[in-house]
């Protein structure tokens, strides 16, 4: 395993395993399952409502919780001061493993300032061992990193062979935040598993178009998180540590990108006016 050591010193796995969308049930069996591939990150998220399971598959699992690193983030409903630290409280009961290692603002939207006061608190307070922001473009995070007394260690955006995210990627360099990828698959978007490019690459070094795809990006600096319920998949996308890309298979792989999401554009005024709403139906809900 390659490992990235984030401002703060904590050294965080660079492949670790995502649970976005999976049931609860199906979670603590996919988590069992992952940790015995030798997974030794797990990324949930209150929103994904699987905490509770990925706790059990980590007890489920035998494996020490000092070996572990698991990720979790506050959803948007739960930005505010005091209502945020609750929030990461009621993330560890679920989750029930003492401390969550990396803990995530989930997005740029309501007050992230006051939300970010809490994640202070709770990184200062021991139940977090670091703290940092998902789905913050540049400037967002740029504004976060500029007014915080504890600036984000990490920020967790779409990147994929089709949205590298170069120039996020550099601005996140220059404020010393780590970058992570959600969708590194590009959630199976144009026709990402029969790239042939990719297929192309694959075939000279006995891989899959996913593992080219996730070496591609470690060697980039980026944190990868890929997804899949099946062991053999798992087992799969684990398996990226073994072999390199060329310079001449990594410019090729280059010239994929498109430089736009492909998967959920949080441009798209439309997209996010209507999560807004849904989050302000929660707020006003008591949800």
């Amino acid at each position: 395993m390659e490992f990235k050591t984030l401002s703060n010193g904590v050294q965080m796995p660079m492949l670790g395993y995502g649970v976005f969308q999976i049931d609860d049930a199906t979670t603590e069996r996919c988590v069992e399952d992952a940790i015995a591939s030798g997974y030794r990150m797990i990324d949930t998220a209150q929103a994904y409502g699987n905490e509770r399971g990925v706790g059990a598959g980590i007890k489920a699992s035998g494996v020490a919780r000092d070996e572990l690193f698991v990720v979790s983030k506050v959803w948007v409903s739960n930005y505010g001061e005091g209502k945020t630290y609750d929030s990461i409280r009621r993330s560890l009961d679920l989750l029930d493993t003492g401390h969550i290692d990396l803990m995530l603002l989930h997005q740029a939207y309501n007050d992230y300032h006051a939300a970010w006061r809490d994640m202070e608190r709770a990184y200062a307070d021991g139940l977090v061992r670091a703290i940092g922001v998902s789905n913050f473009d540049p400037t967002r995070l740029l504004d976060l990193c500029t007014f915080a007394e504890v600036a984000p260690m990490v920020n967790q955006v779409e990147t994929h062979v089709f949205w590298q995210q170069h120039y996020a990627h550099e601005n996140m360099e220059n404020l010393g935040v780590a970058h992570m990828a959600w969708g590194p698959f590009a959630e199976g978007a144009n026709n990402f598993f029969q790239n042939p490019l990719l297929a192309e690459i694959g075939a000279a070094h006995g891989k899959s178009v996913g593992q080219i795809a996730l070496r591609y990006l470690l060697d980039l600096g980026v944190i990868v998180i890929p997804k899949t319920t099946h062991k053999e998949r798992m087992d799969e996308n684990l398996s990226v540590f073994d072999f390199d890309l060329t310079d001449d298979e990594k410019s090729r792989i280059a010239e994929l990108d498109l430089d736009r999401s492909i998967c959920y554009d949080h441009r798209d005024v439309q997209l996010i006016g209507g999560l807004l709403q849904f989050v302000k139906g929660q707020i006003e809900s008591g949800a």
